[in-house]
């Protein structure tokens, strides 16, 4: 009986710390990274709470029960006397392994089901998506091209004539599918705000879907050790109005017309001839 009120004391005790302290943290932490400038940024946000809903209590239980051993079975006497014989409680034990079956198993459930909406994980999807985004409130998909090179990323347009630039700017509340590759070295193309994170591979057109939904600026990194400069290759993008989108696109044509012509026609991928060869 001794052995139940103690157990039945210790999960009172953990069950209001938890009930406390969980929605607290959450409540405290309203934008987990990486914050709320697009739809995938949102939905990774949704699925640190998740985790951070299901982690903390089984943290504060192994910390509650640590303290509760401490406090509650200290040993006030001068003599060291060995402690009693424990023994196993098998009831106790299936319960543990069920529960851990049943929450390994709703997180499995939960994170494919995540990663098969568009744009949950904020990946690329390869070249034949599993999961393609659709129009948003009618608005067709904005496809821009990221070309990952030794040491930069630039940016082409393929509906705005193939322009290519140097600045990664993006409309507000369209959604954008990313087309991602490299010339060189595996490169790996991060727009932290906007929740995106995808390879881009020599010869491989890596697809990603976003939304932007928030006006302002957003981190470019690249997050594969790509030489000796991956360091420098980073930049910042920005999202603006539907309007101001338009605007700076016809300014960017007009500034890299006289140079456009000597560009590569749009393609999903490039293997330009290199520029030494060996031999």
């Amino acid at each position: 009986m001794r052995q139940h009120r103690e157990f039945l004391t210790f999960l009172g005790i953990w069950l209001v710390v938890s009930a406390v302290i969980t929605p607290l943290v959450l409540i405290l932490n309203p934008d987990l990274p990486p914050g709320r400038a697009s739809d995938d940024a949102a939905g990774q946000v949704v699925d640190n709470d998740v985790l951070t809903a299901v982690a903390l209590p089984l943290f504060l239980m192994v910390a509650v029960f640590l303290v509760y051993s401490i406090v509650r079975f200290r040993h006030t006497g001068q003599e060291i006397a060995e402690g009693p014989r424990l023994q196993g409680h098998d009831r106790l034990q299936m319960v543990w392994i069920a529960g851990s079956v049943v929450l390994v198993a709703g997180l499995f459930a939960y994170g494919t089901w995540r990663i098969l909406e568009p744009s949950a994980s904020g990946s690329g999807q390869g070249p034949d998506p599993l999961s393609p985004a659709k129009t948003v409130a009618g608005k067709p998909l904005l496809p821009v091209q990221v070309i990952g090179q030794q040491w930069q990323f630039t940016y082409r347009y393929p509906t705005s004539g193939g322009l290519q630039t140097p600045h990664l700017v993006l409309p507000v509340d369209r959604p954008v599918e990313f087309h991602v590759t490299s010339l060189d070295a595996i490169h790996s193309f991060w727009a932290y705000q906007l929740g995106v994170k995808a390879d881009a591979n020599p010869g491989v057109d890596n697809v990603a879907y976003v939304t932007p939904t928030r006006v302002g600026h957003f981190d470019v990194r690249c997050a594969e050790l790509c030489g000796i400069w991956h360091g420098y290759m980073f930049d910042q993008g920005e999202v603006v109005t539907a309007s101001e989108f338009e605007s700076w696109i016809a300014a960017q044509q007009s500034f890299f017309e006289p140079v456009a012509r000597y560009l590569p026609k749009y393609s999903e991928t490039y293997l330009p001839a290199p520029a030494r060869r060996g031999g």
